[in-house]
C-alpha cells in the first residue's frame, strides 16, 4: 500500500493542485459585468460612470448622481468552453454551460452636498465548470465551482464641478469546491476534493475628472484580497483495484486564495451631447497567484499534510472600446468590443479555467426617463484555438495537454429608478 500511497500523493500534487486556481472562465476567475449599460458599451465606463454601478466602476462617478438611486441587474451567460485531446477528432464540451449573475446597487447625494455615498452589492469573480469524465484529464481536474460575493459601500467627493475622487471597502465572501480523479482515468470511482469558505476585506478607488465638454478621464483601481478559506479535504476510492483497496477519508484543511489587484484608466470623448465614445485599458494583476499551499489537519492514508499549489499566472489587460448614441426621447444604443489577454501560462495550464485570448462583441438598447430606467445587452464571446503542450504528465498518466476553444453568449438586463 506505500507505493499507492505515494502514486496518490503525487497525482494530487499535480492535479487538485493544479486545478485549485478557479473554476471560472473569464480572464482567469474575474467577471467585469456589472451593468447591461457598461456591457452593450464593452465595459467601456469608467471614464463615464453615470449610473449607480460606478460604485464598481468607479467609485468617483456617484457624484454626477442626483437624489437616490437604485439600480437592479442580472447577467445570464451561456459557456461553452471545448476540449479536443491530441490525436483525437473528439470534441469535449463543459456540462455546467448555463450561470446567472445578480447585481444590486444604491446611491444618495444630498442637494448641495459636496459628499456622495452608495453601496454595491455583487460578484466580481465565480462561475463554474465540469468536464465529462472521459476527457483524459480527469486526474488534472474536471470540477470547480466558486462563489464570490462583495459588499461595497463607498462614497465619493465632489472637489470642483470637473472634478470628483471616490473610495469604498469591499467585504468578500468566497466559497470553492474543487475536484479531480486519483487513479481512474474514466471513471468516477474515486477522486479528491476541497472545499472550503471565508471572508476578506479590501478597497477600491476612484477619479474623474471632466476636462471640457468633450473629454473625460477616469481611473479605478481595485485592490487585491486574500481569502483565508476553511473547509475540508476528502479522498475516496469504491472499487478496489490490485494494492489500491477502497476507502473513504475527511480531514479538516484549509488555504488562502488570493485575488488580484485590478487597476483601469479610461477617455472617454463626446463629440455632440448624442454621442459618447470611450476606450478603456483594463489591467489585472493574477502574478499575485504563484503557489497556494491547502493545510491539512493531519496527513490522510493517501495525502500529505501540507499540498502546495503552483500557478505562476502572469498579468493580463482587457482592451474596451465602446460608443453610445443618445437621442432625444431617451432612448438609446450601444455596441462594444472587448480584446482579453489570457494570463494562464502552458506549463500549469489546467482545464477548470481553460484560459485563452478572447474577443467580445456587445450590443444594447436602453432608455432613461424621469424616476424609471433600464438598459439590456447581449453579449457574444469566442477565442481562436488554444494548443496547449508541456502542461506536465500526473503519475496517472495524464495531461492538461490539447485544443481549448470558447464560445459564449451572454444578456444582462438592468432596471433602476431616481426618487
Amino acid at each position: 500500500m506505500n507505493k499507492n500511497k505515494n502514486v496518490v500523493r503525487n497525482v494530487a500534487l499535480t492535479g487538485v493542485l493544479i486545478g485549485s486556481s478557479s473554476a471560472a472562465l473569464a480572464t482567469g476567475f474575474r467577471l467585469p459585468d456589472q451593468d447591461a449599460f457598461a456591457t452593450g458599451r464593452g465595459e467601456a465606463f469608467v471614464a463615464t460612470a453615470d449610473n449607480p454601478s460606478a460604485i464598481y466602476y468607479n467609485p468617483a462617478g456617484i457624484s454626477q448622481l442626483e437624489g437616490q438611486n437604485l439600480r437592479g441587474g442580472i447577467y445570464g451567460i451561456y459557456l461553452d468552453p471545448m476540449y479536443t485531446p491530441d490525436g483525437s477528432s473528439t470534441t469535449y464540451h463543459n456540462q455546467k454551460k448555463l450561470a446567472a449573475v445578480p447585481q444590486l446597487f444604491y446611491t444618495i447625494n444630498p442637494q448641495d452636498s459636496m459628499l456622495s455615498g452608495g453601496i454595491g452589492l455583487y460578484s466580481p469573480y465565480g462561475l463554474a465548470v465540469d468536464w465529462p469524465q472521459k476527457t483524459g484529464f480527469r486526474t488534472v481536474g474536471f470540477y470547480g465551482a466558486l462563489t464570490y460575493i462583495t459588499l461595497n459601500p463607498a462614497v465619493a467627493l465632489k472637489l470642483s464641478d470637473n472634478l470628483s475622487i471616490g473610495a469604498g471597502l469591499t467585504i468578500n465572501y468566497a466559497k470553492i469546491d474543487l475536484r479531480q480523479g486519483i487513479v481512474w482515468p474514466t471513471q468516477n470511482n474515486d477522486g479528491v476534493k476541497f472545499g472550503g469558505d471565508g471572508w476578506s476585506a479590501g478597497y477600491n478607488l476612484g477619479g474623474l475628472w471632466k476636462i471640457n465638454d468633450h473629454f473625460s478621464l477616469g481611473a479605478t483601481f481595485h485592490s487585491g484580497t486574500k481569502t483565508d478559506l476553511k473547509g475540508h479535504v476528502s479522498d475516496r476510492n469504491t472499487v478496489a483495484l490490485p494494492g489500491f483497496p477502497t476507502f473513504r477519508e475527511r480531514s479538516a484543511a484549509s488555504a488562502t486564495l488570493p485575488t488580484p489587484l485590478n487597476a483601469a484608466f479610461g477617455i472617454s470623448y463626446r463629440p455632440t451631447e448624442h454621442w459618447n465614445f470611450e476606450f478603456d485599458a483594463d489591467y489585472t494583476g493574477w502574478n499575485t497567484l504563484t503557489t497556494v499551499m491547502i493545510h491539512q489537519e493531519s496527513a490522510s492514508a493517501v495525502l500529505p499534510q501540507n499540498i502546495p499549489l503552483t500557478f505562476d499566472w502572469q498579468p493580463s489587460w482587457y482592451y474596451e472600446f465602446g460608443g453610445t448614441r443618445y437621442f432625444d426621447n431617451g432612448w438609446h444604443v450601444s455596441a462594444g468590443y472587448i480584446f482579453n489577454e489570457n494570463a494562464m501560462p502552458d506549463a500549469h495550464y489546467t482545464p477548470l479555467v481553460a484560459d485563452e485570448d478572447r474577443h467580445f462583441l456587445s450590443l444594447g438598447v436602453g432608455h432613461k426617463g424621469k424616476k424609471f430606467n433600464f438598459d439590456v445587452a447581449y453579449q457574444f464571446g469566442f477565442a481562436a484555438d488554444r494548443k496547449v503542450t508541456g502542461s506536465g504528465t500526473s503519475p496517472a498518466g495524464q495531461t492538461a495537454d490539447g485544443t481549448y476553444n470558447f464560445i459564449s453568449h451572454a444578456v444582462i438586463g438592468s432596471v433602476g429608478m431616481n426618487f
